[in-house]
């Protein structure tokens, strides 16, 4: 084979300087092989095989030694090495196993050879009878000596008289009233007294353990030493205590993790400076380095409801250096276009709470509709803790539209509120999460509006994972409107349509819904979508899903056809959500056709 190759490149290649540099490249090939397969073929082996009346030491030890190196070709030089190690295994297991209580342990090895450059090391251990802990003196002083927290600490501390004594134990115990006096704020609390007195002949064990917390510190002054050219009110909402707080490092690190959250800044440190205390006083300084006031984000892409698309998202930020933000976005899809531009007003107090205000403009133009919508919006968003969020709203809008040869201009002044709950463990590529939007916006005709009518509207989904890979995803939309007067009325933006990528696929997008009597699709005032989705993941990015949807847009809770998709799915996961790929099939229908699916992120 070798001589094959190197024959065929003396042959083809020509210039002298290539042909050198082919014949330097095989030959570093060939002693890499060489390297590898006689590194791998011929290399002696080693077990260790450790055998123990407590079975749990048995991992212990084995972790613990380090296995000498053995030659490929010499075997009398393994067994020298191998009975220099050996004689030392005694000595080296005891001393693994002491601080686990066993100080009167007997180690015996023995030396195998089961076949060529194949060696192995028995190591029977009889642990003998523990060393057991006779007395046990605890206790705290200091300033928090009363505190519960310590107190219950040093009462479950993991080792008691009649125990046997174990170090790891011991220093995890000592650990967890470290980590718990510095959460509450006592800096310098120290252990005066951690004493364990072996007495080997008497077979027994005492401790003195007494834990000084010290004195109590606080929060101080909070100081700036860049303020990345956002006002300080503007930053105290991103402070997760006052000064005066008792100290915690914990509370360091939630804020410095809500100053990343923010999105504003490149780079971001909040630290404690204990060198300066004064009278258990602890001052903070925080320095900030802010990304670009101007961010541009283009994107591309396709989607079977939207067809080919670009965007551009613009963010301005800390607008005239008030921390308000000026949002751009635009779309320009195949058969939908949007421009929007809203301004962001944080609150000045609370940090999860801000208000929008929105105008745009939007155009649609799909099989079963035309439209074009301008519409202007104040919002004003809160959070309550836990994954809630709600938010109340009013909008103005005017809509002209073209539904079954019917154009109409509608007007409408709506108030409205959305509450909404989500649980995820990750933003982008969730592996288990659930979410819950709901809404509810009105409109009457005594106030600026051209109908008057009221809408509830549920969105919800949960993704839960399952053995081997497998997990199964269940989405849930529905709708209701009340209407004073005709149908017709209804501006196209507020009536309900089914069929897409995210809804019943099979169907074309938002063409499924209430007919009229030339057989056009004009809508419902109801909707009701179901679908179940049952994936599995496999090698690192890539998985398989089949799918089941149904629902329909209807005006009567009675008398309505659910139509229904089934099909199979290929999936692509991203950092930025997972590409999937639908083949979906029409059930119950006449001709049950067939329809590629094509979006990126999870169908919520």
């Amino acid at each position: 084979m070798v001589l094959v190759l190197y024959s065929v490149f003396h042959d083809i290649i020509i210039d002298p300087v290539l042909r050198y540099r082919y014949q330097m490249r095989l030959a570093i090939l060939f002693l890499l092989l060489f390297i590898i397969f006689s590194s791998t073929a011929y290399a002696a082996r080693l077990d260790v095989d450790v055998r123990s009346s407590e079975p749990f030491l048995q991992q212990i030890i084995r972790e613990a030694l380090a296995a000498p190196m053995l030659s490929a070709e010499d075997d009398r030089l393994n067994r020298q090495r191998l009975g220099s190690y050996q004689r030392r295994l005694p000595r080296l297991v005891k001393e693994i196993i002491e601080p686990y209580g066993f100080f009167y342990s007997t180690v015996t090895t023995r030396l195998d050879q089961p076949a060529a450059a194949h060696f192995r090391i028995i190591i029977d251990v009889d642990t003998g009878a523990p060393l057991l802990i006779t007395s046990f003196y605890k206790d705290i002083s200091g300033a928090g000596s009363d505190h519960p927290n310590l107190l219950r600490l040093l009462q479950e501390f993991p080792l008691k008289e009649n125990d046997v004594l174990r170090q790891d134990l011991y220093e995890q115990g000592k650990g967890a009233l470290r980590q718990e006096a510095a959460a509450l704020g006592y800096l310098d609390a120290t252990f005066s007294v951690h004493r364990i007195e072996v007495h080997l002949q008497e077979r027994r064990a005492d401790i003195d353990l007494r834990f000084l917390t010290g004195g109590q510190y606080h929060f101080g002054t909070i100081s700036y030493v860049d303020r990345g050219g956002y006002p300080e009110h503007f930053l105290k909402r991103f402070v997760s205590f006052k000064q005066g707080d008792v100290f915690s490092y914990s509370q360091l690190g939630k804020t410095q993790v809500n100053l990343i959250d923010a999105d504003l800044f490149r780079s971001v440190s909040v630290r404690a400076m204990p060198q300066y205390e004064e009278n258990f006083q602890v001052p903070v300084e925080v320095e900030l380095l802010p990304l670009p006031r101007h961010r541009l984000r283009p994107g591309i892409g396709y989607g079977t409801d939207t067809g080919g698309r670009i965007s551009l998202d613009y963010r301005h930020l800390n607008l005239w250096g008030s921390a308000h933000e000026l949002v751009g976005k635009a779309l320009l899809a195949q058969w939908r276009q949007q421009l929007e531009t809203s301004y962001i007003i944080p609150d000045r107090r609370r940090l999860d709470s801000l208000t929008l205000l929105t105008i745009g403009t939007e155009r649609e133009d799909v099989d079963t509709y035309y439209r074009r919508e301008v519409f202007g919006e104040a919002e004003y968003r809160r959070s309550f803790g836990r994954g809630y969020k709600g938010s109340l709203f009013v909008r103005t809008t005017t809509e002209r539209s073209r539904i079954a040869d019917d154009d109409k201009r509608t007007q409408l002044l709506l108030l409205g509120a959305r509450l909404g709950w989500q649980q995820m463990d990750h933003p982008l590529t969730p592996v288990r999460g659930s979410k819950v939007q709901l809404e509810v916006q009105g409109a009457d005709e005594n106030w600026f509006s051209d109908t008057s009518l009221l809408q509830l509207s549920i969105d919800a989904a949960t993704l839960v994972p399952l053995p081997q890979r497998f997990s199964v995803f269940i989405r849930l939309r529905g709708g209701t409107t009340w209407h004073r007067h005709e149908f017709n009325t209804l501006p196209v933006s507020m009536r309900y349509f089914a069929g897409g990528d995210r809804s019943v696929r099979g169907f074309k997008y938002h063409s499924l819904g209430t007919v009229n009597d030339e057989g056009d699709v004009i809508g419902g005032k109801h909707l009701l979508v179901g679908s179940v989705e049952l994936e599995r993941r496999f090698l690192q990015r890539w998985g398989t899903a089949i799918f089941y949807d149904a629902g329909n847009a209807f005006d009567s809770f009675t008398g309505y056809r659910l139509k229904q998709g089934t099909g199979v799915g290929l999936r692509y996961f991203t950092q930025i959500g997972a590409i999937r790929l639908d083949l979906a099939r029409q059930l119950g229908e006449k001709d049950n056709r067939y329809r590629l699916h094509f979006s990126l992120g999870l169908a919520w």
